[in-house]
């Protein structure tokens, strides 16, 4: 059933009974196809939203999603915590149960909104999500490990450097990198520089993204490479037909034989690429643009690693004393 015939349907059920018409006429099947419908997500978001709310569901197979108290919502998230209501049954880290109760506070405030009506309240309005460590400030690689790593994978292939070169020089989410066709590069209006048009960023959101000339030459001899210069070849193919999963082992791989000390992954590289445009001077509003962050409080984790790196308490202390450190 698509879209407009759920939201008809919904529209049909609470005629003239107020807001909320106790949904009589739509279920919970229903309820969730129009939030995922209707809410604008990447198609990577909808599998992960609609994985978790499948999740829940389960938990609370004995009731419907009308029904749900924060007490629900708070036992779910516990379970999740010590194992109980997980996947595997095995205890989750924050971040990850953070991720799978996101999507119900998403639902929930959807659902109960006035102009939505199909769900009595908000029950997960007093539910707290963990608190999720931030692993950014550590999580990067110097310029030596970077030079390390790209020289792995261009041992391993043409396409796996390109792959790594593009995660650290556009900060891309691998989510968004597989999604990349021909056809979403274009030039400005003067034609002076190529950019890329990511469509379906985190929250369904699109932004553009500067591909510098270097790093456009090697996307043309890797498109040679693998089609030839035949001009009619279709434009909406993608450029790295390849999974996620296939992207993190490649990284994983080449971290393990390039780099001991740390284990890189995709990720890795997009924290590396904020890290590394700061420290040479990139505004914080430009690293924003570039990442997609929705809000320049996330861009602003990244200067508290940059502000360290570039001068530290000890560096003040030596000024102070140099005096005394002759050798």
């Amino acid at each position: 059933m698509n879209t407009t015939m759920l939201t008809a349907q919904a529209a049909s059920s609470m005629e003239g009974n107020g807001a909320y018409a106790n949904g009589t006429n739509i279920g919970d099947d229903q309820i969730v196809e129009m939030f995922l419908a209707v809410c604008s997500y990447s198609p990577h978001t909808v599998r992960n939203y609609s994985r978790a709310i499948q999740m829940f569901r389960t938990f609370v197979s004995h009731m419907s999603l009308r029904d749900v108290t924060w007490r629900e919502i708070e036992a779910y998230k516990l379970g999740l915590i010590c194992g109980a209501s997980s996947f595997r049954n095995k205890p989750l880290a924050p971040a990850s149960v953070a991720a799978l109760i996101a999507p119900l506070k998403s639902l929930y405030k959807w659902g109960s909104d006035i102009n939505v009506g199909l769900l009595p309240y908000n029950p997960t309005s007093s539910i707290r999500l963990p608190q999720v460590r931030v692993t950014s400030r550590k999580h990067y690689l110097t310029k030596g490990e970077v030079g390390s790593l790209l020289n792995q994978l261009q041992c391993q292939s043409f396409r796996n450097y390109l792959i790594g070169l593009s995660l650290v020089t556009l900060g891309l989410r691998v989510s968004e990198l597989i999604a990349v066709q021909w056809e979403d590069f274009h030039t400005d209006p003067l034609e002076k520089s190529v950019w890329l048009h990511v469509k379906n960023g985190k929250g369904g959101k699109s932004r553009d993204v500067k591909i510098p000339s270097s790093l456009w030459s090697i996307f043309q001899n890797y498109r040679c490479m693998v089609g030839g210069n035949d001009s009619t070849r279709d434009p909406a193919a993608t450029v790295f037909p390849i999974t996620a999963r296939q992207i993190e082992r490649i990284i994983r791989d080449a971290g393990k034989q390039s780099i001991r000390s740390k284990k890189p992954t995709p990720h890795w590289l997009r924290h590396t690429n904020a890290t590394l445009a700061l420290l040479k001077g990139a505004t914080l509003q430009q690293v924003q643009e570039t990442l997609g962050h929705s809000h320049i409080n996330t861009t602003q984790r990244y200067l508290h690693t940059v502000e360290l790196i570039n001068k530290a308490a000890p560096d003040f202390v030596e000024e102070t004393l140099s005096e005394f450190m002759a050798d």
